[in-house]
């Protein structure tokens, strides 16, 4: 039941601190729009995650003025360094305008700073847990009983967004229950940081080992070991260095120092609405696929520029209907088209691995 909303200070509420809810304050605070960002973890994260920065995000992030550091510290046209059954087979370098590589983490670092310099802090430990919303604003009732009044409330919390959930959104698709691969950030002393090391054999499965630019870790992806039972292990650094020592085949590298262990399912969804009223999705709350192509992250921060530019069109009015529901109707499109191009790029990559000299470029436009 609606409770009627008292006068919103805030403009637009924004759930999720990740690259789509951080890219979508920043451009609704340089709009001079009033923003709250909420977070329901207690600190940032420092995991690698999604690595990449395509065209079109450096194109978003300049017009934010936050592009340049980042290709600063960031790797264009990394070397894929393939190898099979531990012999090194070829180098591939991938194209000079595929993009920088560089952690999630770091960007969501600089997209704080930027948003710092707003006036805007991320407020964590800030916990969604209601929404209510009338003809004139939403009211987010949050875990510790207080309740935050906007204008619009923008769900940019992932792919298990709590926003859409209390929504009653659908979040229709595929996924599988076993994880097809096991990731993590570590550091690997010893083993060559200039390229980005991808080992395959020809009983299957592989590792990855890809450098990640300003930091002396690597974020690890490979195949996950499988019990006496066939059933996956769970993500460890023994379980790394057993996995390392398969497909690698380099004596004397000892993998050290997890700060992210983790495991990715094959999911593809996406919610059947992104709009409820004065609520919209953004980014993975909207829509999650094969990560084949480096589209994820980037795909969310084309949403919040998208949703940035929808929501400043209704906060000024008067056609306010008119811009949300071309939002929605747009970024649906798109996350359909991302969901088809993605799985199709995963299958080549999968299909690719099995012949010597092949990796993830297959996956690459």
């Amino acid at each position: 039941m609606n409770r009627t909303c008292a006068t919103a200070a805030t403009d637009v509420l924004i759930a999720g601190s990740g690259p789509t809810g951080l890219t979508l304050a920043c451009d609704l605070a340089l709009r001079g729009r009033s923003v709250r960002v909420i977070e329901r973890r207690t600190e940032p994260h420092r995991a690698s995650r999604g690595k990449g920065l395509r065209s079109g995000s450096l194109a978003i992030f300049r017009e934010l003025g936050l592009a340049e550091p980042l290709i600063t510290t960031g790797i264009a046209g990394v070397v894929l360094r393939k190898y099979f059954d531990g012999e090194h087979i070829n180098d591939t370098p991938t194209p000079s305008d595929a993009g920088v590589l560089i952690g999630q983490w770091q960007i969501e670092e600089a997209l704080r700073d930027r948003l710092a310099g707003l006036g805007v802090r991320v407020e964590y430990g800030a916990e969604l847990v209601g929404i209510t919303q009338d003809e004139e604003g939403v009211r987010a009732e949050l875990a510790d009983g207080s309740v935050v009044a906007a204008r619009y409330l923008a769900g940019c919390d992932g792919g298990r967004s709590t926003t859409r959930k209390l929504l009653g959104i659908p979040f229709e698709g595929t996924g599988e229950k076993e994880p097809a691969m096991v990731i993590g950030d570590v550091r690997a002393p010893g083993i060559d940081r200039d390229v980005w090391h991808q080992w395959f054999t020809s009983e299957g499965g592989g590792m990855l080992l890809c450098p990640m630019p300003g930091t002396d870790s690597f974020q690890l992806q490979a195949s996950p070991e499988r019990d006496e039972h066939g059933e996956p292990l769970p993500p460890s650094l023994e379980s790394f260095q057993r996995i390392f020592d398969r497909c690698a085949r380099v004596p004397g590298i000892r993998l050290q120092d997890p700060t992210w262990l983790s495991s990715w399912r094959v999911n593809v969804r996406m919610a059947t609405r992104i709009r409820e009223g004065r609520v919209l999705l953004a980014g993975d709350a909207a829509h999650v696929h094969p990560i084949a192509g480096g589209l994820g992250m980037n795909t969310g921060i084309e949403d919040a520029a998208a949703l940035g530019r929808a929501l400043s069109a209704a906060l000024a009015g008067p056609d306010t209907e008119t811009a949300l529901d071309a939002y929605e109707a747009e970024r649906l499109s798109v996350a359909a088209g991302v969901l088809a191009d993605t799985a199709e790029r995963y299958q080549r990559v999968v299909e690719a691995v099995r012949t010597p000299g092949s990796g993830t470029e297959a996956g690459l436009d």
